[in-house]
């Protein structure tokens, strides 16, 4: 019984009635049944998904995911169209083709032979040939009656355009060694050609009829004044109208190219082609060969296309430097025959190595933009030699350049020296570390590099496209 069940003083309490007594039993939470989650019913979801409520709903989130969309993608196109990038060169055929000298030797009784390493020399890379030795000094461009020891008759350079052509090869004729005063006269045999303007032009539209892609004069020719290069640009512009542009081409035979006599204009010639070493009767050691190559390389670009060829004598192992400098450096390399065509077995077995280091780099020059219009920058190299015969203050016979276009970069190390030598950490601390092998003078490298735990071998040129880590261009 309640203990105040006797006492009725309102100080002291009263007595609870049955429904207070039994409050103090119920629980003080309810049981779980009555909170607990139970899923819509097919019928209560199809009445809730039609409802207008809900039908809103979804068009505002419908709404609101494309235009998040559409201002994500507005915002990564104004990003990409903002973005500082580099603009490519419409460049001409002549300023990515690779040159082919073709010397006189090639065009005498073995003229019909050249003809059959036409598609070799296509498939290699070649784009155009510069026929050499079809004229002798004095000898007109037209005047072929009497033939020379170098070329049999105009048919058989006739032969030789037909089957350049079939081979998609373009032909460049060398006159630095014709006498221009006396052109065409014995061939069209006309007394109307009175004068030297009009024989020229004659016998310019001659060579350009019988599909001649341009010509090749020297800087000491009397063709090269202001007066005789426009009236050739004129003849070749009217040609070039009904096909392919043709050029003008001068061969610089000295240091500096001379001047145009009358004019500072070197804008009314298409291509300057250059000689990377001086000429000389014996064969250049490598200090010598370093020195004209360093003084080349640290000349400031000049307006004219430059086209390169070795000019000097050097041994067979430096030769094949100086065809990875030429295909790596910009302008148009110009090769000469023996570097190519073999005519015996053992001659094309010695020289493999240096069809298989033309056929890389030539490809690669094709497809790579860096290695087409980059920018071109000279690397001084502190190298560390390997060893210890060779003295630590004399400069390392290692020359270095750099090709960049846009995140791509091309890293061209050539090593004229007779020790092998490894590149100081921060020699470039601003190139990446990382590269992958391109090409090589021994052509056995592949694959991934370290660039500075790389030991470059004596007389050995390597071409690395350098990438930063996480990188994939």
């Amino acid at each position: 019984m309640p203990l105040n069940a006797g006492n009725h003083d309102p100080v002291q309490g009263k007595a609870l009635s049955d429904a207070e007594e039994a409050s103090e039993t119920t629980p003080l939470l309810p049981p779980a049944s009555v909170y607990s989650w139970q899923p819509l019913t097919k019928q209560e979801l199809e009445a809730a998904a039609g409802s207008p409520e809900w039908r809103a709903t979804r068009h505002y989130l419908v709404l609101a995911f494309w235009l998040t969309w559409v201002t994500m993608l507005a915002a990564a196109c104004t990003i990409v169209v903002l973005s500082p990038r580099p603009v490519p060169t419409c460049l001409k055929w002549w300023q990515k083709s690779l040159f082919y000298r073709l010397q006189p030797e090639l065009t005498g009784s073995e003229g019909n032979n050249v003809s059959d390493h036409l598609l070799h020399l296509q498939s290699l890379g070649v784009g155009a040939l510069i026929l050499e030795g079809v004229f002798h000094k004095k000898a007109s461009l037209t005047n072929l009656s009497t033939p020379t020891e170098n070329l049999a008759a105009l048919a058989q350079i006739q032969h030789l355009f037909m089957e350049s052509k079939k081979a998609g090869l373009r032909v460049v004729l060398d006159l630095c060694k014709a006498t221009l005063l006396e052109l065409e006269e014995a061939a069209w045999n006309s007394d109307r050609l009175s004068n030297y303007s009009s024989a020229e032009k004659h016998a310019l539209r001659f060579w350009l009829e019988q599909g001649v892609a341009g010509f090749v004069i020297c800087d000491t020719d009397e063709a090269y004044s202001e007066e005789t290069l426009l009236e050739w640009r004129g003849v070749l512009e009217e040609f070039g109208h009904r096909g392919v542009k043709k050029i003008i081409v001068v061969k610089q035979t000295s240091d500096v190219l001379r001047p145009i006599r009358g004019s500072n204009n070197v804008t009314l010639v298409n291509m300057v082609l250059k000689s990377i070493l001086p000429k000389s009767h014996h064969h250049l050691s490598a200090d010598e060969v370093v020195h004209a190559v360093e003084a080349w390389l640290q000349m400031s670009p000049e307006e004219a296309w430059s086209g390169w060829s070795i000019g000097g004598k050097v041994s067979h192992e430096l030769k094949r430097l100086l065809l990875v400098l030429m295909m790596t450096l910009p302008g148009s390399p110009a090769l000469q025959h023996k570097d190519i065509i073999n005519q015996t077995k053992s001659q094309k077995t010695e020289h493999s190595a240096t069809v298989a280091l033309l056929t890389t780099l030539s490809h690669s020059k094709a497809k790579e933009e860096a290695l087409l219009y980059g920018s071109f920058t000279f690397l001084p190299v502190n190298g560390s030699s390997n060893s210890s015969s060779n003295s630590s203050s004399s400069p390392a016979p290692v020359l270095a350049f750099l090709r960049s276009w846009g995140c791509v970069q091309f890293l061209i190390l050539l090593n004229f020296g007779s020790d092998s030598y490894t590149l100081d950490p921060a020699w470039a601390s601003s190139l990446p570390e990382k590269g992958v092998f391109v090409a090589s003078t021994g052509m056995n490298h592949l694959g991934s590099m370290s660039l500075f735990s790389f030991n470059l071998q004596p007389r050995e040129a390597i071409v690395v496209k350098l990438f930063k880590a996480g990188s994939y261009s």
